[in-house]
């Protein structure tokens, strides 16, 4: 089912994109007085088609592209019969070469344009809603997984720079832009020490891979359970969501990524722990298992998200730089990829790849926050 979906996703937005591309050619052509034949959505056979202006509208089998037939664009090494003949006035071949050039281009620039309108429209209807940083070093830092610790993060670290510049979305922990930046850093506060972590030149390739990417880092949570799953040990001793741990086998415990490493400990399967449920501390003991999982995930922040909203003006002008500074976070990928500073096999995506970066939230470094504040279960899938 899973495949399925991707590839409807997948086929939807090429037809999207596909049509929103060859209305650029048909546009351009129509303005210039040139005849076109046909536009297509998807190659032949075709299933579906009327006629309007002289032109035919077709949606066509196979979804995997489309077309446009303006008159008199052809091929001068191939078509020899139709060079031997004078342009009709409404033939692409008669108009001058600046218009063709434009008819041409038309695709590539209203794309452009609808993908600039596509931000501004998001920036004006949703703004921005983010984890603020602040919140996140005031509630104890980041979690350091994996991936962080492996660049010389570690939990309980606040980031309070990135590049040497203070910033307020925690999110941009994951900015491409900055992580492609040379000599990248983050500067952290570790128990009052200031330390700059430097951030490898290759860093960014991690976040291709999306099962490593979700194990960087994220704001550290309360021990409180948001979730239990049934048949578990914490469903088997009679815990209930919004239970806080205390202590885990004697040692107190502030937040969740303490539980989940002191239950680990020891040479034992047991595991014995006191929980706050309202005024009330209640103690436990009990055969964890082999895996040494309680069965639980944990509420998840208790900060909200910051929100900011922009009039329209404000959002053509935000939203035209972020359109723009996607293409310029490119090509700076592109330069670390021909420099060679990049893996063009780590870096580059075929189809799957494509398909995979097609499904909304699946994970982008921009969204892994947002699904850590929905539910730490869609993150991890492992109940704890």
């Amino acid at each position: 089912m899973e495949g399925l979906i991707m590839t409807a996703q997948i086929l939807l937005s090429l037809s999207i994109l596909v049509a929103v591309h060859e209305m650029g050619h048909l546009l351009a052509a129509k303005y210039f007085g040139m005849r076109v034949e046909q536009f297509s959505i998807g190659f032949p056979p075709k299933i579906w088609s009327f006629t309007k202006g002289g032109t035919e509208y077709a949606l066509s089998a196979i979804p995997l592209g489309g077309y446009v037939k303006i008159s008199g664009m052809i091929d001068e090494s191939l078509d020899l019969e139709k060079m031997k003949k004078d342009p009709e006035p409404w033939e692409f071949r008669s108009k001058p070469a600046w218009q063709r050039l434009i008819v041409m281009l038309g695709g590539i620039i209203v794309n452009v344009v609808m993908g600039v309108f596509i931000f501004i429209l998001l920036t004006w209807l949703v703004g921005d809603s983010y984890v603020p940083n602040a919140a996140v070093n005031a509630n104890g830092g980041i979690h350091a997984l994996e991936l962080a610790e492996e660049i010389g993060l570690k939990t309980g670290d606040k980031i309070i720079k990135i590049n040497g510049n203070e910033f307020e979305n925690f999110e941009q922990i994951y900015n491409p832009d900055a992580l492609l930046t040379t000599d990248a850093s983050y500067t952290v506060d570790r128990n009052g020490e200031i330390l700059q972590i430097e951030i490898p030149s290759n860093f960014i390739e991690n976040f291709n891979d999306k099962g490593k990417a979700l194990s960087f880092a994220m704001p550290r949570m309360a021990p409180v359970i948001g979730r239990i799953e049934e048949g578990s040990l914490a469903n088997r001793l009679g815990l209930e969501v919004g239970d806080r741990f205390v202590s885990i086998n004697g040692v107190p415990v502030t937040y969740y990524d303490e539980v989940d490493r002191l239950k680990k400990i020891g040479a034992n399967d047991s595991i014995q722990f006191t929980i706050m449920r309202g005024t009330q501390v209640l103690s436990f003991a009990d055969f964890m298992g082999p895996n040494k999982t309680i069965g639980f995930n944990p509420k998840g922040f208790n900060f909200e998200f910051a929100t900011t909203n922009y009039g329209f003006g404000e959002s053509v002008v935000m939203g035209t730089q972020r359109a723009f500074g996607i293409v310029f976070t490119q090509l700076k990928a592109f330069k670390k990829l021909f420099s060679g500073e990049l893996s063009f096999r780590k870096s580059m995506s075929g189809p799957i790849g494509i398909a995979q970066g097609t499904g909304l939230y699946e994970f982008t470094p921009h969204s892994s926050v947002r699904w850590w504040a929905c539910g730490i279960s869609q993150l991890r899938n492992d109940f704890r």
